[in-house]
């Protein structure tokens, strides 16, 4: 039987992956996740990569798990964007929280609100318990970080602290729900391989990573709008 990581190769959804040790992983079942952020209560075309890729794993036999970012949409992901997001009124938030919930519930998919664990923390325990592992110069190094420093919009530090979340729910799904993957989009890796590290520093279990190409999603952009 083809290996799922083999058949998303051969389709050009890998462009690359933290450690090749993930294909012979995936020749038993794993925990996969997902994540977006609810800036909206339906999704982008380029969305579909991530489903795409969430449903061939579910063919494999893997279990995929979308996270919803209740507390992260909250700030924004600044990877690929120009400027700051403009912030979402909290009735907004809940709304498309609640309607990418429903959306994803019709794959059979378990959908994760990551505000459930966000909301726990208060700011100080945040920074002490978390913050402490992530160090400036690495994190000030990832492109997304670089592009946006150098732009004439800056990057304010809610959005410089964007890479800690994402890095933290991948820590808090491996070791509370078993999950070893995420995937995601090119414009992710920086926050992809900033979990990949805090997990290692806060002791998690074996961590495995992959993405898919953004380009993939730009093609199919330019193939809707003929």
């Amino acid at each position: 039987m083809q290996n799922v990581i083999d058949c998303l190769k051969e389709r050009g959804f890998i462009e690359a992956l933290t450690s090749e040790e993930l294909r012979e992983a995936a020749n038993k079942p794993l925990k996969i996740y997902w994540g977006v952020d609810p800036t909206s209560d339906s999704l982008h075309l380029g969305s579909l990569v991530g489903i795409v890729g969430l449903t061939w794993f579910q063919k494999f036999g893997h279990t995929p798990i979308v996270v919803v970012g209740g507390a992260t949409g909250r700030i924004g992901d600044p990877s690929g964007k120009s400027a700051e997001r403009p912030l979402l009124d909290e009735s907004i938030l809940v709304h498309n929280v609640k309607s990418l919930r429903m959306f994803f519930q019709k794959f059979k998919m378990s959908v994760l609100d990551n505000n459930d664990w966000y909301s726990k923390f208060t700011v100080v325990d945040f920074l002490r318990d978390v913050g402490k592992h992530f160090r400036v110069g690495p994190m000030l190094g990832k492109e997304m970080v670089r592009t946006r420093l150098e732009s004439e919009e800056g990057l304010s530090f809610t959005e410089f602290s964007y890479q800690i979340l994402q890095g933290y729910d991948f820590h808090y799904l491996n070791v509370h729900q078993g999950v070893r993957v995420q995937m995601g989009g090119s414009d992710q890796w920086g926050n992809i391989t900033a979990g990949t590290e805090l997990n290692r520093r806060l002791g998690g279990g074996a961590d495995f990573w992959s993405y898919a190409s953004s380009h993939y999603a730009q093609r199919w952009e330019k193939i809707w709008k003929k």
